[in-house]
C-alpha cells in the first residue's frame, strides 16, 4: 500500500510548505521542492537526487512516477499519493500536472566549477535580487549554451521556487557557481578569461568588442549597476547604446544582447 495524504492539515503538508517558502528550511533540510513534470525531468537530467515524490492519481500515470523514483542509483524516492485538494495547497502555480518532488540540494561552490571549454564564454551577474530576473538570466544562458553562469554576492538561494519556475528548469542544467565578487575576479584572472563589464563609465560600444577569446560578460542590477571592483578589474567596460529616454534595461535583456553578440562573433569566426 502506498502512503496517502488526504488532508491539507497533515504535518507533512505543512513541512512541504515551509520547505517551499523559507530558504532557511531548505538549508537545514538540504532539500527543496520542484513542481511540474518538465522541471523534474530536467532536474533528473542534471543529476539531482529525488527524495520524495507526491502525485495525484488520475493526473499523472503511476508508471511514469515510478520511473522517476528509480532514476538515480543509490536511493529510490519515496512515493506518496495526494488528493487534488492537497496538490492545490502545495502547487506554486496554477498547473494541474499532478506531480511535486522533493530533491536534495547541491552546493554551487566556485572551487567546484568545472570549465570544460578551452575558450569559454561565461555569464556573470552581480547581486541579482529578483528571482524572476535570475530565472530569465538562466534561460538566456541555456539558450546561448554558455559554459557557465556565476552569481556574485547572491541575495537568494538558487532553489527558490520562483527561480525554478522562471528558469523553466534551466537552473538544473546550466553549470552554475556562486562566490564573492573578489573570489570570482581572482578565478577569472587565474584562468586568463577576459572580463567585459556592462557599465556606463569608460565604456566602449558592446558591438565593437572582440569576444572570440575566453570571455566573461558581467552584468549588474538596474538600480546600482556593478561594484567598483568589476570596473577596476575589467578588460574593457562595455555599453549598449540607448536611443530612448532611459539609460538602462532589464538585466536579463541586457545579458541576452551581450551574450548573443559574443555567440554571433564566435559562430562567424568558426565558418
Amino acid at each position: 500500500m502506498l502512503k496517502q495524504i488526504t488532508s491539507t492539515q497533515n504535518k507533512e503538508v505543512k513541512w512541504l510548505m515551509q520547505l517551499q517558502e523559507k530558504s532557511r528550511n531548505r538549508r537545514k533540510e538540504n532539500a527543496f521542492i520542484i513542481e511540474g513534470q518538465r522541471e523534474i525531468s530536467l532536474a533528473i537530467k542534471g543529476n539531482f537526487q529525488p527524495l520524495h515524490l507526491y502525485f495525484v492519481p488520475g493526473l499523472i500515470d503511476f508508471q511514469e512516477v515510478l520511473e522517476i523514483a528509480k532514476t538515480k542509483g543509490e536511493e529510490t524516492a519515496s512515493l506518496t499519493e495526494i488528493t487534488e485538494e492537497v496538490y492545490q495547497k502545495l502547487a506554486y502555480r496554477g498547473s494541474t500536472e499532478g506531480l511535486i518532488g522533493v530533491f536534495r540540494t547541491r552546493d554551487h561552490n566556485l572551487d567546484d566549477l568545472q570549465i570544460i571549454s578551452d575558450n569559454p564564454l561565461i555569464l556573470i551577474a552581480e547581486a541579482p535580487e529578483k528571482p524572476g530576473n535570475i530565472g530569465a538570466l538562466l534561460r538566456t544562458a541555456d539558450a546561448a549554451a554558455v559554459d557557465a553562469v556565476i552569481i556574485a554576492n547572491p541575495k537568494t538561494d538558487l532553489f527558490n521556487p520562483n527561480i525554478i519556475r522562471s528558469s523553466v528548469g534551466c537552473v538544473f542544467t546550466n553549470r552554475i557557481a556562486t562566490g564573492s565578487t573578489q573570489e570570482i575576479i581572482e578565478f577569472l584572472k587565474e584562468k586568463n578569461i577576459n572580463i567585459y563589464a556592462a557599465a556606463l563609465q569608460a565604456s566602449a560600444p558592446y558591438h565593437k568588442i572582440d569576444y572570440k577569446e575566453a570571455s566573461a560578460i558581467v552584468v549588474g542590477t538596474e538600480a546600482t549597476g556593478l561594484s567598483d571592483d568589476w570596473l577596476i578589474n575589467s578588460t574593457q567596460n562595455i555599453i549598449i547604446p540607448m536611443h530612448g529616454e532611459i539609460d538602462s534595461m532589464n538585466v536579463s535583456v541586457t545579458a541576452g544582447i551581450l551574450i548573443f553578440e559574443a555567440k554571433r562573433q564566435r559562430i562567424i569566426n568558426s565558418l
